[in-house]
């Protein structure tokens, strides 16, 4: 079993609630903070320049992954006027709502995509680059452009018979 690979310039804040399994990596110039819980399964990757910010849930399943600049945002300030913002004022002056998001296996965000709190990404769903997430995302369908719209489906059968191949030759099955 090869063991997660978590490269030295990867910033961990929370690092006791980071659970991250085996075949899995996180580059160098990563900002996660593990918040209330982070779980990463096996063969996931999180790209350079990455953050998971906010002190909510994350959940990444096996074989997701984050492209480079993906921003994770687990938890907000009310921006509506309902408390004080920013993590300089003490927490009884604001009104943070922090939530989970779910990444579901084989899913996979394109450079910079940006995800609000409490989505999830439905199973081998594939996200293009620059695209803001607002809410849940159907599986394996590929979506586009800063509004996120569906476009069309993805090969889920392919996927997971690579996927029963890669596992059975690794020992996992």
């Amino acid at each position: 079993m090869m063991k997660a690979q978590i490269y030295d310039l990867a910033k961990i804040i929370n690092a006791q609630n980071l659970f991250v399994d085996d075949y899995s990596q996180i580059d160098d110039f990563v900002f996660l903070n593990a918040g209330e819980q982070t779980k990463i399964g096996k063969f996931v990757h999180i790209a350079s320049f990455c953050s998971v910010i906010g002190g909510g849930k994350f959940v990444m399943k096996d074989f997701s992954g984050l492209s480079a600049g993906c921003r994770i945002i687990t938890g907000s300030d009310d921006f509506l006027g309902g408390g004080l913002t920013n993590p300089t004022v003490p927490e009884n002056y604001t009104n943070v709502s922090s939530s989970e998001i779910i990444i579901e296996k084989h899913a996979i965000l394109g450079t910079n995509v940006t995800v609000f709190p409490g989505v999830t990404i439905g199973e081998g769903a594939a996200v293009g680059a620059g695209c803001v997430v607002r809410k849940d995302l159907k599986p394996w369908t590929v979506y586009v452009g800063e509004s996120c719209k569906p476009i069309k489906k993805r090969r889920k059968d392919l996927i997971q018979k690579l996927e029963k191949e890669l596992l059975t030759e690794k020992g996992i099955v």
